[in-house]
């Protein structure tokens, strides 16, 4: 298995007479090693929905001198010299066939296709002559000429390139003055497209953009229902934005988006209820539902986020239950990551996507009144509401109320902060002022919650973990009661914190909201 850089100047030969006279020289003057010839067959796969496309890569089945191999690549950015810079995953598989992936680049295709069965999008057929590039006696890179004819149907093009490759380890720099000689005696030009790209387009194939969900603008005095669908719409486009990379796994911040916007999503669907059809709240329980396995990976990629800190601040004598822990947790991330693919790859999953956007798309319905209230007049009574919620539960709490109690202010506070922002185009610096300061009062209630969170996966980890050692088990209470410490001094800082958010910044929203509602 390989997962590496790929960096590589793609470059077209206007005049191939002119190339092949200077390669030739090139030989002859030991700046190139004499050519390698082969031909390589390739397939470029995707889901019918292009779910792998949508990941940021191109999936490419290849055979070549008897071996096969199956690769990711990025869909990298090219610079305006022809150079991308990519990364590349490979496997090699006992014959060129997909079902055959079972390592690195299987494991990412199940996770991002699914049940979702995989398409030939289009073939390559290439002659390659492979030139080795030497310097000061090491290989630094190859120059690779390719004559390819793209085959997709009864569409064929012919495709001509040159690509110099660096070598593993050598800076692209190492090898900008060879390409630029090049380019200049070989009359070579920047690639317009890749491979993928060239064959997409000789297919006739454009894989899709973002869903259209509908306008994301309310305009500068929108209706209550007008305001709603403009805010549903926005989050759900980052929600299913966010969905490939949750998919495949390795960027957690991936998944913590997706999740905010589930969260928005339900929030906004709860907060302009009355603008909305009934039917809207099955969509909440929905999004319940899909938060809750979002929710449960979440948790353990922080919790593994503080493990990393643990082992790293921990003497190498006292390392191995912590390294023994943190596999632990590592184990439960994969299992509720598996969890959380099957409820991705759901019948009731789909249908949740599919009927929540065409319910965005239809926008706001003439038969429920209180779509029709101007965003400006319902907006205070609405973040009234929110507000009182907030100080029901806060303005009781203090540093011996229970845990729970803090969870659900968090949770109101999370509330009331979402609505103000939905709200904020209305009300311009107000609105931002109010948002920041609730913010801060919602990172002090979060981390509280992590704390609470890691203590009780840790007791139950002690507890419940077959295979884990004494060792690892009194490790895993300790840091699960410096765990519960810090969430005592946390809550010790909360009045302060709690007083910040519900002052100034509030007042000032609340006179501005008065000073804006319509006459009449």
């Amino acid at each position: 298995m390989q997962d590496r850089r790929e960096v590589e100047w793609q470059l077209e030969a206007p005049d191939p007479g002119r190339l092949a006279a200077r390669l030739e020289a090139l030989v002859a003057e030991g700046a190139l090693l004499p050519p390698r010839r082969r031909r390589i067959a390739d397939l470029y796969l995707d889901t019918a929905d292009w779910r792998l496309h949508r990941a940021g890569y191109a999936l490419r089945l290849r055979s070549a001198g008897g071996r096969a191999e199956a690769t990711m690549k990025s869909l990298a950015a090219r610079g305006g010299d022809g150079l991308r810079d990519r990364r590349e995953i490979s496997e090699p598989l006992p014959g060129p066939d997909a079902r055959l992936m079972r390592g690195a680049v299987g494991r990412r295709v199940r996770a991002l296709a699914g049940r979702r069965r995989l398409r030939t999008l289009f073939r390559v057929e290439t002659e390659r002559a492979s030139y080795a590039i030497p310097l000061d006696g090491e290989r630094a890179g190859t120059l690779e000429l390719d004559a390819s004819r793209i085959l997709a149907g009864d569409a064929a093009a012919l495709l001509r390139r040159v690509e110099v490759e660096a070598a593993p380890g050598v800076p692209a720099r190492e090898l900008e003055g060879f390409v630029r000689r090049l380019r200049e005696e070989a009359g070579l030009a920047p690639a317009g497209l890749s491979k993928y790209e060239a064959g997409l387009r000789a297919a006739g194939l454009a894989p899709p953009g973002p869903p259209d969900l509908g306008s994301e603008e309310p305009g500068p005095s929108p209706t209550l229902g007008e305001l709603a669908f403009a805010a549903l719409r926005a989050q759900m486009r980052r929600f299913l934005a966010h969905e490939p990379g949750t998919r495949l796994g390795e960027d957690p911040e991936e998944l913590h988006d997706m999740r905010v916007a589930c969260r928005r999503l339900r929030a906004a669907l709860r907060i302009f209820e009355e603008a909305l059809p009934a039917r809207a709240g099955r969509f909440r329980r929905e999004l319940g539902w899909v938060g809750g396995m979002l929710g449960e990976v979440r948790d353990l990629d922080v919790l593994l986020g503080m493990a990393e800190g643990w082992v790293a601040s921990a003497p190498p004598e006292d390392r191995p239950p912590l390294l023994e822990l943190r596999r632990a947790l590592e184990g439960r991330r994969e299992e509720a990551r598996r969890r959380m693919l099957r409820a991705l790859d759901s019948r009731r999953y789909r249908g949740f996507v599919g009927e929540f956007c065409a319910f965005l798309r239809r926008g706001p319905s003439g038969r429920v009144p209180g779509a029709a209230r101007p965003a400006l007049r319902a907006a205070p009574g609405l973040l009234r509401e929110q507000r009182r919620r907030v100080r029901a539960l806060g303005d009781r709490l203090g540093p011996g109320s229970p845990p729970e109690d803090y969870h659900r202010l968090r949770r109101r506070a999370r509330r009331l902060r979402y609505a103000v922002e939905f709200f904020s185009g209305l009300y311009g610096r107000a609105a931002e002022d109010c948002v920041l300061a609730l913010k801060g009062l919602q990172d002090l209630l979060g981390e509280h919650q992590d704390a609470e969170v890691a203590a009780q996966t840790l007791r139950r980890l002690a507890r419940e973990e077959r295979g884990l050692s004494p060792e690892a088990a009194f490790v895993a209470g300790e840091v699960s009661r410096g765990c519960r410490e810090r969430a005592r001094e946390l809550r010790k800082l909360f009045p302060r914190r709690y007083a910040g958010a519900g002052g100034r910044p509030w007042r000032r929203l609340r006179d501005e909201m008065e000073r804006r509602v319509p006459e009449g």
